[in-house]
């Protein structure tokens, strides 16, 4: 089905009453956040023999150029972390056409490779006992829903409580195409967006998996609450995104070039009330913080978003004046947003599956307060004389 409107402009439809369901399709392939949404390597008979040490010779393909080389190299070998190459690259021990060359080096197409992997791996990441909400368990894959407050792998000095190492525990086959930290690890949410993931059992079914993702064949539909109320009924947003100069942990709309990446979503106001709104989201592409950083660019941003809002929590005398501080509590704690319901083919079976994960308690909580305090008062019509 072609999108909702064309490129570089936004359509709106002011009639609600009008609305029918639509069927967005969209992809959502991101890698982690400094890296999100590369392509796939073609690198198999390198990565297969990942031993600690041991000397690799390749050559870069037309799909990596202008990528970074630590970046391709944890791509590529990702069970060594990026540290692990830094170290490697820092000795010299990297070199491009015969010389050693630092981290940031731009590759480019035929570009020959030599160097020694790491001499010791990332260690085994645990197994741990944390409760997962298991929406479908079959001999291929697994649909979770994932709470909010988790990480999907571990990264950045955050090693325990991931997704990652609850999967290690209650499953003894998983797919480790993404390394041993990432096995069975198709797609991310962010740590605080709660909702529906499909994790692979297998390499097999990992590829097409991810190849539903890299076509768009997936369907993926978020709830968000955000600040402010949404002009329009439904709209289709198209930008281009980037990391922000001023903080590498966001991300941000820009001009199209550099490194800039495209993102689409599809909106459609649910509720309106005095100060919020309560929206569906249909990404039809899969950058890193993309529904966070485009309701931010609309002048909605969603509501508790630590990072793209500013405040942490929304309070109940977020909602009501003059609320004491005994009588004042937190409604919700993370980033408003949810991963809904989630729509692919079956690897094995071919049959169309489509899953659903209910809103959470504290997501709830927070849009029954808002329509206990914030519904707005019906509107009069006229008399007629």
């Amino acid at each position: 089905m072609e999108p909702i409107g064309s490129p570089g402009r936004r359509v709106a439809r002011q009639d609600s009453q009008a609305l029918t369901p639509i069927r967005i399709i969209m992809s959502d392939k991101e890698f982690e956040n400094e890296f999100p949404a590369e392509q796939e390597l073609d690198h198999t008979e390198d990565v297969a023999a990942e031993i600690p040490g041991a000397p690799i010779k390749l050559v870069v393909e037309a799909r990596a150029h202008g990528w970074r080389v630590d970046h391709y190299l944890v791509r590529l070998y990702s069970n060594f972390s990026r540290a692990a190459f830094q170290r490697v690259l820092e000795d010299k021990g990297v070199l491009i056409n015969g010389l050693p060359v630092k981290g940031a080096r731009r590759l480019r197409v035929n570009d020959c490779i030599e160097f020694h992997l790491p001499e010791e791996p990332d260690r085994t990441l645990p197994a741990e006992d944390i409760p997962l909400n298991i929406l479908y368990d079959d001999d291929s894959l697994i649909v979770i829903n994932k709470a909010a407050n988790m990480i999907v792998h571990p990264g950045r000095g955050n090693y325990l409580g991931t997704l990652a190492g609850a999967l290690q525990f209650h499953f003894d086959k998983l797919s480790d195409v993404a390394g041993k930290l990432r096995a069975g690890i198709v797609h991310r949410l962010d740590r605080d967006t709660s909702g529906v993931l499909v994790v692979a059992k297998d390499n097999t079914v990992h590829h097409h998996l991810s190849r539903q993702f890299e076509e768009r064949t997936v369907e993926k539909e978020y709830r968000a609450i955000t600040w402010g109320e949404i002009s329009f009924d439904r709209d289709y947003i198209e930008t281009h995104v980037r990391v922000s100069n001023r903080n590498r942990e966001r991300m941000m709309v820009c001009p199209e070039g550099g490194n800039s990446r495209h993102a689409a979503t599809f909106y459609e106001v649910i509720e309106r009330f005095r100060g919020f709104s309560f929206v569906r989201l249909c990404p039809q592409t899969g950058r890193t913080h993309q529904l966070r950083v485009h309701m931010h660019h609309l002048g909605h941003p969603i509501v508790a978003d630590r990072l793209y809002e500013g405040h942490a929590t929304l309070k109940r005398s977020d909602l009501l004046d003059d609320v004491p501080e005994d009588q004042d509590e937190v409604l919700i704690s993370r980033q408003a947003l949810h991963a809904l319901k989630l729509g692919f083919d079956h690897p094995v079976t071919g049959k169309r599956m489509e899953f659903e994960a209910p809103l959470p308690d504290d997501f709830v909580k927070a849009l029954d307060a808002i329509r206990q305090y914030r519904t707005k008062p019906a509107r009069r019509l006229p008399a007629h004389h």
